[in-house]
């Protein structure tokens, strides 16, 4: 796990598992969600699967009024830039985006 990300892994897990799955569109963003975490947490980066940059976009942004401050710049920031991948369309390549330096503790 990348330790200096650990907190902002932990927040979107968080959200993930405590947002109520009251439609299937709603499930499938907090698995996005999930999945963000997991790329958080192992390589310090926001990995979202081409088929998925839309989804993962609005899953962020749907999150991102309970985010720690620390956690919200970074998800707004990861946000736009999803969706300006998904519209200049990047043929079946996973999208990787570095994070910010986490905050010094």
């Amino acid at each position: 796990m990348t330790e200096d990300y650990g907190f902002y892994a932990a927040c979107l897990r968080f959200m993930a598992h405590r947002t109520e799955a009251v439609t299937p569109e709603i499930v499938a963003m907090m698995q996005d969600v999930a999945a963000i975490a997991g790329g958080v947490a192992e390589t310090g980066e926001i990995v979202a699967a081409e088929d998925r940059l839309r989804a993962s976009a609005r899953a962020l942004a749907g999150v991102a009024g309970v985010l720690d401050d620390r956690c919200l710049d970074a998800s707004m920031e990861a946000m736009a830039a999803l969706i300006s991948r998904a519209e200049t369309g990047t043929a079946g390549e996973t999208c990787r985006l570095s994070l910010p330096p986490p905050p010094e503790a």
